[in-house]
């Protein structure tokens, strides 16, 4: 059985968060021979008595996305720098598509965009409507405004002069830049219902869920490839329980079956959310390449 290719979740929120922690678990990650790096968004966590956080996001707000993952580049060569999910419709297109441009050129072409229509969370269908306020954003952008979102901002990758005419959002025949390092960028779509999943098979380059439950993903990969879908599926899984450490052979044989689960529902691709657990990085860098040896990975001595 081939194994899918295999990610590690950098630490941007809580305790550890910082430009040191960025820089051991990146580094680590691409000499231990990992594919990639990636980084969730989430624009705020509400407080106050209706607000439960029955999905378990981070009580600390996490650092900004494209920044944290620019840092990430600066200091490593070759590794994949991932959105995971980036919730693009919180901005003006052009600015998104310029600003993922920008991390492409500064990368060599590294970027891999996983984007979302935002107020939700990998982990349920709902969404939090404070974050379309605080953003200025209708919430019914959600669905057709963020594929016309999509739209524009390809758009804007495309060969200058860039013009684009939609309902929601409009750009005037101009120059802008800079274009993406290499032909183009991948594009991922945060799915978890039927809709977004068939939708991202429509106009995306794959999906990206979290594997809550393996029977629900290997439900989502199948409406995928059904409705045509033939691009990245990622999927990201839990290093363990959030806010716990655990011990070494534990980390290696979860991650181990749940890169078999990820093979056998048919994921191309596997992030370990390592930032979840409450570690310092040098801790997660060593569960990691405790795991790289286990798999044999291909390390970089340079």
């Amino acid at each position: 059985m081939d194994l899918p290719r295999l990610g590690v979740t950098l630490q941007h929120f809580g305790p550890h968060a910082g430009p040191d922690a960025v820089v051991t678990v990146a580094q680590a990650a691409e000499r231990l021979g990992f594919h990639a790096v990636s980084v969730s968004d989430r624009l705020l966590t509400p407080v106050g008595p209706h607000w439960t956080n029955d999905a378990g996001l981070p009580e600390s707000a996490p650092w900004d996305v494209l920044e944290v993952l620019t840092w990430a580049a600066a200091h490593t060569r070759r590794i994949r720098l991932t959105t995971a999910i980036l919730n693009t419709i919180f901005q003006p297109p052009v600015v998104v598509a310029r600003r993922l441009a920008t991390l492409d050129q500064l990368s060599r072409g590294r970027v891999v965009a996983g984007v979302g229509q935002g107020g939700g969370t990998r982990l349920a269908p709902y969404y939090i409507p404070e974050e379309f306020t605080a953003a200025g954003v209708p919430a019914g952008r959600r669905g057709a405004g963020f594929a016309e979102h999509v739209a524009a901002m390809r758009a804007c990758w495309g060969p200058d002069p860039v013009e684009f005419h939609g309902e929601h959002y409009s750009i005037p025949a101009a120059k802008i830049g800079p274009k993406p390092y290499g032909d183009r960028i991948p594009v991922l779509f945060g799915a978890i219902t039927q809709r977004t999943v068939e939708r991202a098979a429509r106009i995306g380059d794959g999906f990206v869920t979290t594997a809550v439950n393996w029977d629900d993903t290997r439900t989502q990969v199948g409406w995928y490839r059904a409705a045509g879908g033939d691009g990245t599926v990622l999927v990201s899984v839990f290093a363990a329980p959030p806010g716990t450490d655990v011990a070494t052979a534990d980390f290696v044989d979860a991650a181990l079956r749940n890169l078999e689960r990820a093979a056998d529902v048919g994921a191309d691709e596997m992030h370990i959310a390592t930032n979840l657990l409450d570690v310092h990085p040098q801790r997660q860098a060593d569960l990691l390449e405790a795991l790289a040896s286990e798999l044999g990975l291909p390390a970089d001595d340079h």
